[in-house]
């Protein structure tokens, strides 16, 4: 078996899973009434971060114990702690973002999504040119990716099936054409202060 093919297949099933992420807590987003929505974005939030503590915890502990796994974080196992911490942390804060993203665009994963994985993608490249700077040459094809990363975020959210608009209720219709209706019934005033 190919050795990139593992890392291929998991990489393809993150994006499948945070693909269906940001339609699925749209899903998430608070009605309205009177204009102001029932509960803020970090109502849903709560249960995105207990389904990560619940996944990483237990379903890390028994991967370890399957790959006979060390249980210490101190000493030379310390790193794994630290920057697993800090990754957690970061990932947190993006959950944070997207959620947040998703409740004030009222769900709107087809503007969302694509500006999260292809941002995701340029802030790793920089992240490793940044790391890597003075050991490593950039190639000005990064810049190209870059640039058509971007043009392929605006693509495909402009180019994304919407769906229709919602039809306007009636009453509002019918308010509308009386408030239209006495608008032009009523005789100009003429202004005799000229």
């Amino acid at each position: 078996m190919n050795k990139m093919l593992i890392p291929i297949l998991f990489a393809l099933g993150t994006a499948i899973f945070w693909g269906c992420y940001g339609p699925t807590i749209g899903n998430a987003a608070a009605p309205r009434v009177d204009g102001a929505p029932l509960w803020s974005p970090f109502k849903p939030y709560v249960f995105i971060g207990i389904a990560y503590l619940v996944i990483a915890i237990v379903g890390g502990l028994l991967m370890m114990a399957a790959k006979g796994d060390s249980f210490s974080y101190t000493g030379v196992y310390y790193p794994t702690m630290k920057w697993g911490f800090l990754a957690g942390t970061l990932g947190a804060f993006g959950a944070v973002c997207l959620t947040t993203a998703m409740m004030t665009s009222k769900g709107n994963a087809l503007l969302v999504m694509p500006i999260v994985f292809g941002g995701a993608v340029t802030v790793t490249a920089i992240v490793s040119v940044l790391r890597l700077h003075g050991v490593a040459s950039t190639s000005p094809m990064l810049w190209v990716g870059m640039g058509l990363t971007l043009v392929g975020v605006v693509l495909t959210a402009m180019n994304t099936p919407h769906g229709h608009a919602p039809t306007k209720p009636k009453a509002d219709a019918a308010v509308s054409d009386t408030v239209t209706e006495a608008v032009t019934a009523t005789p100009a005033v003429a202004d005799d202060t000229v």
